[in-house]
């Protein structure tokens, strides 16, 4: 695992949270996929962004933190051989391949790649 990559929390009104997180706690807007149920923001001039997913498109979102690893695939094979159970084989996303998985206590996390950036 290389770094944080996102942190991923459900929201059940894209649009009230935006402004929440916005204008009342003053974070900057990263990206708008609102049309795709998903909004980001920065904290500070850190890469990781919060985002967050509209619970009427993402009904099974629960809070999730996102770890950048070289190569999703490779990642996935040699965890899938520790025996972590995955929720999906490997999926595209905009920037490379993601999946996700929950740790013994229900803790989501994923795995993300940058591979559509090289």
């Amino acid at each position: 695992m290389k770094n944080y990559d996102n942190f991923f929390m459900g929201v059940s009104n894209l649009e009230e949270a935006r402004k929440y997180y916005e204008n009342i706690l003053g974070l900057q807007l990263k990206f708008d996929f609102s049309k795709k149920g998903m909004i980001a923001f920065n904290i500070g001039d850190e890469e990781p962004a919060i985002i967050l997913k509209d619970e009427n498109i993402f009904p099974n979102i629960k809070p999730t933190i996102w770890f950048e690893v070289e190569n999703v695939e490779n990642e996935y094979n040699k965890l899938k051989e520790n025996g972590v159970a995955f929720l999906s084989e490997p999926f595209q996303i905009m920037t490379g391949m993601a999946v996700e998985f929950e740790d013994p206590s229900g803790n989501r996390l994923g795995i993300t790649d940058y591979s559509k950036r090289k």
